[in-house]
């Protein structure tokens, strides 16, 4: 049988690190989603304040499988 997946862009922070940023990401939405399949690290930045980093930020596209 064919599937369906469905992609949506969320964005994952951490004081830490981008690769802590992408793993909040994907565990946190794995709170709410099913059937989570890949998950893309579209973009990193970071926030900044008073001339220090604060948080870093992954922008990810995770994919599951849609059910209608």
């Amino acid at each position: 049988m064919d599937s369906v997946y469905k992609v949506i862009e969320i964005v994952g922070t951490s004081p830490t690190s981008w690769e802590a940023a992408a793993k909040n990401a994907v565990e946190t939405a794995g709170k709410s989603l099913e059937d989570l399949r890949v998950a893309e690290v579209v973009k990193l930045d970071m926030a900044i304040d008073k001339n220090k980093v604060v948080a870093y930020r992954a922008r990810v596209n995770i994919s599951f499988k849609y059910r209608s």
